[in-house]
């Protein structure tokens, strides 16, 4: 029997479809799959496994950066278009030997787009997220945090549909990154990109996420996932709720059953 032909786009209010997807490497490694996922247009969610899992893999499928080996992978109904979608990479890979403005700027210079038009979403993208003053400065003057976000005004300054985030904060000390995620958390209720965020966190997962997907050990499949209802905006109250408590204890049991780890009776 033929195969049934893939569809031709996500239905209304889906902004990312995954079916069957997997990726095997060329050295025979079997990363990711097969997974079955679709993330709403708007919706913030997060990807939570432990090292290895595919997680990293998953988002470089959205992206375009890599091929899937089988399924398909729609983004707005297209295949994964580069113009609609910003990548906040775990390191900010920022260019030191130029200012912050240019480091933000770079994405605009690569499109071509022209000087003033490029000027003002530059000065935007630096105060959507905090860091109009240090325009000027160069990254070896920055705290990682202000690398992380120059990083993020970067992946924001094209204004992408989807913003994709690869464990943005994971080598930040736990104040920043509490911080950091109050404001990622105010930037996605203002500008409503669809946001998928890997961690291998339970805590963060739960406190950022809508919905939260926990992923098995490689080759990653989706082994459960828990929609996060809580009042909006989200704060510091939020996060010593009994309701936070309960949801990060149920998620971290789910993430030990889908490792394969024993639950201490």
């Amino acid at each position: 029997m033929a195969a049934a032909p893939a569809p031709s786009g996500p239905a209304a209010g889906v902004a990312v479809r995954l079916r069957g997807v997997t990726k095997t490497y060329d050295n025979g490694v079997r990363a990711l799959g097969p997974i079955d996922l679709d993330v709403g247009k708007g919706e913030f969610v997060s990807l939570l496994g432990p090292s290895g899992c595919g997680k990293s893999t998953a988002l470089r499928l959205i992206a375009g950066l890599s091929a899937a080996s089988s399924g398909f992978v729609e983004v707005s109904g297209a295949q994964a278009s580069k113009k609609s979608i910003g990548f906040v990479f775990q390191e900010p890979t920022l260019m030191p030997w130029t200012s912050v403005h240019e480091n933000v700027r770079l994405p605009l210079k690569l499109a071509h787009v022209s000087p003033d038009e490029a000027e003002a979403r530059t000065g935007e993208a630096l105060a959507q997220v905090g860091l109009s003053e240090f325009a000027n400065a160069y990254p070896r003057e920055l705290s990682g945090g202000m690398k992380m976000r120059v990083s993020l005004a970067r992946a924001l300054v094209t204004d992408p549909d989807i913003l994709l985030m690869d464990e943005p904060f994971a080598a930040l000390d736990e104040i920043t990154r509490f911080r950091l995620n109050n404001d990622l958390l105010a930037l996605w209720r203002n500008l409503r990109k669809t946001v998928i965020f890997v961690t291998h966190s339970v805590f963060e997962s739960v406190y950022l996420s809508q919905r939260v997907i926990v992923m098995t050990p490689r080759p990653g499949q989706i082994a459960a996932e828990f929609r996060i209802d809580a009042a909006e905006p989200r704060t510091e109250a939020f996060r010593t709720s009994p309701g936070y408590s309960a949801h990060c204890r149920d998620v971290s049991i789910a993430l030990a059953q889908a490792s394969g780890e024993k639950l201490a009776s």
